[in-house]
């Protein structure tokens, strides 16, 4: 596949971000797609893995030499050269071992005027040279240079598990054309190509189907472990594993456009959108190197000038100088500012593999911390497929093949035919059934009245279908249609009434069964502390059977789509941080009013993609309890890092500060730190729902 089929933008922050809060480790680095680099579909370590990226370190010849000849100056001396010619010469000769640092940390402190962890490093071993203590500084700098390729392989191979997505679709596909079969690069299809689907291929398109019929897997991309059938005008997205049928696919999207790679561009694109933590930490570092080194300055100098403490080491005893410099390579950023970031990419990656897309590490943080979930009804909590179970007509005739009830429902079918909402799709499939649906043509000159219905112009006449609320205030509606309707209503039916001109037609009730599972994902919300709400625009005999169901205890019923932005507001004011779950096609803006809007089915639908924090890619809200406890999870290990990494500093300065400390065990514990944050915080991309946090 071209490398323009994978839209891979910069993650995390930016190098020069790395820069400014004082760390070199590149943990923002951008994620590319290397064309043809095979990848591990897990995540794993070998030391020839390493030392293959090691090799690859850029100025690694430079400095190598440099380690080599600093050796060889060791033993200058035996060779008749005296101080302080050796230490000159070692002076000269420690850029060079240290090339990549050096170049680094001056540049950064004499062009940009800030300070950054190779600036204390580069500090740190000249200081050692002055010491007299070489062999200090030839371990320190090949220590640094081995933590430096080590956390990249590590970063590295964290960031290729999130690439496995782009390889999940094939990279051809066989197009089917007059002249037969071709088998073409994916780059060169179009939307309206049609290409053919064998047993048990993977689909290389998004497309619908126009011949044929299989169960496909969905799981690669979705999450999802059973199979879906698939027929004609089913869609099916590329990535999915095709079953034991054939089928010939239209082309939806050109492969740029393929829900695989607008997945992946939107988890990379998420790893730029920066959690609280990584922020605060970012700001933190940005003040904490320079302060270090201000600190460091003042160890070196205070107790010699005020106490009489000796500056440069006596005998077996190190001098305020090397306990200076001990406490730089201690204070050293790095650990503290590469472990958020590199457990919030983790996360975002882990979530991603799972059929669940955060659109920023904000929301992978912030979907722990809210207190209580609003959930709409229609679509969300019931099938959003809903069936037409009455239709009665003013003037019914009372028997199964009533033609007064069909054609209630072919004007209803007329009125609903450019609805978006998810109870039109019930009246359609009515009127198919009755065989009407094209008795009338589509209704003209369409205005929504929100929340109560819509009117329009069908066949000459202005035809209204609404809620019972709507004509008892606007329309002399029959007492025997009102009485049915409320009836309907009592058995937790939706209904709508429906007026030709100024004569009350009939009403038909619709019911939606509650989804699958609804109950336990609301058991699992409410054990990790979330209260469940529900917002319906439905009435409250319908909402109240739906809340029974599902075990919500409080929901708030016949809400206008400004009512329920109201509700949102007040949840907020009451309880905190508000998450919203939706369909994302219907409830767009109370999406977007919660502090966090989740929205189901974004692996079929681009507008879902578009609109929701947090896209759980398949349609159901299976995936929503994985997310929150993810997110705990995430949060755990960012705290666990962050407290770890300072106290151990806290305290490997201290014994520093008292002398007891060669200056290589200083930069050993920085980074044995480092790498612990690291590898702790990559365990999010092994998280599994029953893992817990040892301490958060």
């Amino acid at each position: 596949m071209k490398t323009e089929s994978n839209p891979i933008i910069q993650s995390g922050s930016s190098i020069s971000e790395c820069e400014e809060r004082g760390c070199n480790c590149e943990a923002g680095a951008p994620i590319r797609i290397v064309p043809g680099k095979p990848r591990k579909n897990t995540f794993t370590l070998s030391i020839g893995g390493f030392f293959r990226s090691f090799w690859q370190t850029p100025d690694l010849k430079i400095v190598l030499l440099g380690l080599s000849l600093l050796v060889l100056s060791l033993f200058a001396e035996r060779l008749g050269l005296q101080q302080p010619w050796i230490m000159i010469l070692q002076l000269l000769l420690l850029p060079l071992a240290g090339w990549s640092i050096f170049k680094d940390g001056f540049r950064t402190l004499f062009i940009k005027r800030r300070f950054n962890m190779n600036t204390l490093m580069s500090v740190a071993s000249i200081g050692a040279v002055v010491l007299s203590e070489t062999y200090e500084a030839i371990i320190l700098l090949l220590l640094f240079t081995l933590s430096e390729a080590l956390e990249g392989y590590i970063n590295d191979n964290a960031r290729e598990i999130l690439m496995e997505f782009a390889d999940l679709a094939p990279k051809t596909a066989i197009r089917l054309t007059n002249a037969g079969e071709e088998n073409v690069d994916v780059d060169r299809l179009q939307p309206g190509d049609v290409i053919l689907i064998r047993p048990a291929d993977r689909i290389p398109m998004d497309g619908v189907i126009l011949a044929g019929s299989s169960s496909v897997n969905q799981a690669p991309i979705t999450g999802e472990s059973k199979l879906i059938d698939k027929t004609i005008g089913e869609t099916v997205i590329s990535g999915s594993i095709n079953g034991q049928g054939v089928l010939q696919v239209q082309v939806s999207k050109y492969a740029k456009d393929n829900t695989i790679q607008r997945i992946i561009q939107l988890v990379t694109e998420a790893q730029e959108n920066k959690a609280e933590q990584v922020k605060y930490i970012d700001r933190f570092a940005s003040v904490y190197t320079p302060i270090i080194f201000g600190v460091a300055v003042l160890v070196a100098i205070v107790p010699v000038l005020i106490f009489n403490q000796p500056f440069w080491n006596v005998g077996e005893s190190y001098g305020w100088l090397h306990r200076s410099l001990s406490l730089l390579l201690v204070g050293c950023p790095c650990a503290l500012v590469i472990s958020t970031p590199i457990t919030m990419i983790s996360g975002l990656t882990r979530a991603a593999k799972a059929g669940v897309v955060f659109k920023g590490g904000v929301f992978l943080e912030g979907l722990s911390n809210a207190k209580v979930i609003a959930f709409d009804k229609t679509g969300t909590l019931t099938r959003g497929e809903p069936v037409v179970s009455q239709v009665k007509a003013v003037d019914c005739e009372g028997d199964a093949f009533c033609p007064r009830c069909d054609d209630l429902v072919a004007l209803t079918s007329a009125l609903e035919a450019h609805s978006s909402h998810p109870l039109a799709s019930s009246v359609i499939e009515e009127a198919n059934r009755r065989g009407v649906a094209s008795r009338y043509s589509s209704a003209q000159d369409l205005m929504v009245l929100e929340g109560k219905g819509q009117t329009g112009t069908v066949n000459g006449k202005t035809g209204t279908v609404g809620s019972l609320p709507l004509f008892l205030a606007e329309h002399m509606t029959p007492e025997e249609i009102v009485q049915e309707v409320l009836k309907a209503e009592s058995r937790g039916e939706s209904t709508m009434l429906v007026c030709d001109g100024d004569r009350v037609r009939g009403f038909l009730s619709v019911e939606d069964a509650v989804r699958p599972g609804v109950e336990e994902v609301i058991r699992q919300i409410k054990a990790q502390g979330l209260r469940p709400v529900m917002l319906t625009g439905d009435n409250n005999v319908v909402a109240g059977k739906v809340a029974n169901q599902t075990g919500i205890e409080e929901f708030h019923s016949a809400l206008l789509p400004e009512e329920k932005l109201n509700w949102l507001t007040l949840l907020k004011e009451r309880y905190g941080n508000v998450i919203m779950a939706g369909d994302g096609v219907n409830d767009s803006p109370a999406l977007a009013r919660a502090d966090i809007g989740v929205a189901m089915g974004g692996a079929g639908n681009a507008q879902v993609l578009e609109t929701a924090d947090v896209v759980l890619l398949n349609d159901d809200l299976e995936k929503l309890p994985f997310a929150i406890r993810l997110s705990k999870f995430v949060n755990g290990l960012v705290r666990q890092n962050v407290v770890f990494s300072l106290g151990v500093k806290a305290l490997i300065a201290i014994v520093a500060l008292l002398g007891l400390t060669p200056l290589w065990v200083a930069v050993l514990a920085d980074i044995g730190i480092s790498l612990l944050v690291t590898l702790n915080g990559m365990r999010a991309l092994r998280f599994e729902p029953g893992s817990q946090i040892s301490a958060a």
